[in-house]
């Protein structure tokens, strides 16, 4: 079995459920390889356990057809939002994780989402993380993202900056005690994975919908492709809902051999919650599920023991 494992927990995005959730699922299965030397050339290395420069393959990744689309209005999340998940490794609950909008900083929309595994898992390994991504409040594009993650006491940091002039990302990271520096330049949108998931709330959801875009994650960039499939009904222990389904791949754009297959659902109602996301790993899949939400003027919603019928 390829060794997978990812430092960076959690986000629900598309990216974030194949990316970032994998750490518990990892955790789960925790290979004694890990002092079996270096990882063979054609072995799927985690994005955080590959420090190497990005290097451009052979055969790059083709770009994506065309931008997103102008994103509906209004903005259905506002400061004061509190999201909160269960995170399932291989049919074993692996942590929790929040997303919540914070107040405006300097012009810019702060979301942030926490993660930590827990006590069953941490007995393999104990990661907790906080990504904050600074979006435009129209826009929802990122100026700016910031990640912090702590693997059995190993600190990991990364502070990166967007430039819609020239689409550059410049990310500057330090591991343990260990900095460095990559640089990239993004196709036509570039997010993070902290952010991406907020701007996807905003989508014109309608069957058949393409999405492509480039997203920021672990040190690397990845471009996600992806279709809104259709709209089919969710129940969850948290309510039901009516939510569009989306699916999609992302590749990794210096190693396009590593993809992630991710599966979202978002609620098709004024408040366009993520409900769900899935992606699959070598391990297996790792989901996020939605188990209590805090919207202001709204009362607080908390998952009811009962029958969920969204099976994966």
């Amino acid at each position: 079995m390829t060794h997978m494992r990812s430092v960076l927990v959690a986000s629900l995005v598309l990216l974030a459920s194949a990316a970032q959730a994998q750490a518990p699922a990892a955790a789960a299965a925790a290979p004694a390889q890990e002092s079996a030397g270096a990882e063979a050339p054609d072995k799927d290395v985690p994005p955080a356990q590959d420090m190497a420069p990005p290097e451009t393959p052979a055969t790059p990744v083709p770009t994506c057809p065309s931008a997103l689309p102008p994103l509906r209005s209004p903005i259905a999340f506002m400061p004061g939002e509190l999201l909160e998940f269960d995170l399932d490794a291989m049919g074993a609950q692996a942590g929790k994780m929040t997303m919540r909008v914070q107040r405006p900083d300097n012009g810019a929309l702060p979301v942030q989402i926490e993660a930590q595994t827990n006590t069953f898992f941490s007995k393999v390994r104990r990661v907790k993380g906080t990504a904050v991504s600074y979006l435009h409040p129209r826009t929802l594009r990122p100026s700016r993202y910031t990640e912090e993650a702590t693997e059995n006491e190993v600190r990991r940091t990364a502070d990166v900056a967007f430039v819609a002039k020239d689409r550059s990302v410049k990310v500057d990271y330090v591991v343990g005690k260990r900095p460095g520096q990559y640089n990239y330049t993004y196709d036509k949108d570039g997010l993070d994975v902290a952010g991406a998931i907020y701007l996807m709330r905003q989508l014109p959801m309608k069957e058949g919908l393409p999405v492509c875009f480039d997203v920021y994650g672990i040190r690397r960039l990845w471009r996600l492709t992806g279709t809104v499939v259709k709209r089919e009904h969710v129940s969850l222990p948290v309510g039901e809902f009516d939510a569009w389904y989306l699916t999609g791949t992302a590749v990794r754009l210096d190693k396009p051999k590593q993809k992630r297959e991710i599966h979202v659902w978002i609620s098709d109602d004024a408040r366009r919650l993520p409900l769900v996301a899935v992606g699959t790993l070598d391990l297996g899949a790792v989901r996020a599920t939605l188990t209590a939400y805090t919207r202001p003027g709204e009362k607080e919603k908390r998952a009811k023991k009962g029958k969920e019928e969204l099976k994966w």
